[in-house]
């Protein structure tokens, strides 16, 4: 953490580290928070009785949800200490349970910040429920701040979370660069508009601090489409799949039966030039350049007394012929792999 002068002071309302939000793979810092002073309210209809919102019947999960969550009303300072006295001295689940209940509808204040994500509800308020769920274990009463202040963090942590995991099939957001980016990049485009800028990469690099290839990136991905090879479609030869569409890797028919002829000639070709040569040549051809396992020169030196150097001079003298040899004998030979 940066202690210089000029940093940002720790928020003691904000989780203690980056690695206590669980998996959560970004830091908090790179958000925008505004966490709620004042207990959040629902709807504009959240302060209808408990017996007129069940008189009703919900249409929705949502709706049930909701009406389920309007039975447990908020705690006061007094009940939350008393509870986490008893949840975190003496371990009581009921305790927890009671903090988790009466802050449900936090979860579901945030979430709704993030309706016009497209992302469904109840799933971001389930994942909103799991931050909330977190934040019991690490809260600290001894700050003397509300527990829903706190947990306003964690929800929205782990509210991001989902949405940067879940919104392409292939995760955009790997590094801390790409992240900050994901949630801020149409935001300081919307406002370097509003201030009378073009907002061109380079200066939305230069105000996000992070490299313009990043900004260009990013901007693909979010305002590209994607489509998953596994989805069906439907051709006039039948049902099939995109990846069926795509062009196979493995080499044509046609090339292979190639190769595997010029394999063929090759070694043919290499048993001919084998028999051009003396039993030294020969010997060095077979367990210096063909073997799986060949001799280092200086075994080979060892072998027929002679100098490392020497035995690299008659390595090259024998490749120099089977080039000149294979010239001879086989066409284009310089233009094929083996």
């Amino acid at each position: 953490m940066d202690n210089s002068p000029n940093s940002p002071q720790k928020d003691p309302d904000k989780p203690e580290a980056e690695e206590d939000v669980l998996d959560v793979e970004f830091s908090l810092d790179e958000i925008n928070i505004d966490y709620p002073r004042e207990a959040p309210s629902i709807e504009a209809g959240d302060q209808e009785s408990t017996a007129s919102a069940s008189s009703l019947i919900p249409s929705t999960p949502l709706n049930r949800y909701l009406a389920e969550v309007r039975r447990y009303p908020f705690l006061s300072k007094e009940e939350e200490i008393a509870l986490f006295h008893e949840y975190q001295t003496l371990g009581s689940r009921e305790a927890a349970v009671k903090l988790i209940l009466a802050n449900l509808r936090v979860c579901v204040a945030i979430a709704s910040e993030y309706a016009h994500t497209g992302a469904d509800q109840m799933d971001l308020i389930q994942e909103g429920n799991v931050g909330l769920m977190q934040a019991i274990k690490k809260f600290d009463v001894s700050r003397n701040v509300r527990f829903y202040a706190y947990a306003a963090w964690w929800v929205r942590a782990f509210i991001l979370r989902y949405l940067l995991n879940s919104h392409r099939l292939v995760k955009i957001g790997t590094t801390q660069e790409q992240r900050k980016l994901f949630y801020n990049l149409k935001k300081e485009k919307a406002k370097l508009e509003r201030q009378g800028f073009v907002p061109d990469s380079k200066l939305i690099a230069d105000r996000l601090q992070v490299r313009e290839r990043d900004v260009v990136e990013m901007d693909q991905r979010l305002g590209g489409w994607e489509l998953s090879l596994d989805q069906p479609i439907n051709s006039e030869e039948g049902e099939g799949t995109f990846l069926d569409l795509l062009p196979s890797q493995s080499p044509r028919i046609d090339d292979s039966l190639a190769e595997d002829q010029l394999r063929v000639l090759f070694r043919k070709k290499l048993g001919e030039f084998a028999k051009t040569l003396n039993e030294r040549e020969e010997d060095i051809l077979r367990n210096r350049l063909l073997s799986e396992t060949p001799l280092t020169l200086e075994e080979l030196g060892q072998k027929y007394s002679i100098t490392k150097e020497r035995s690299r001079q008659l390595e090259a003298k024998i490749i120099k012929k089977l080039r000149d040899f294979m010239k001879s004998e086989l066409k284009d030979f310089e233009d094929l792999q083996f």
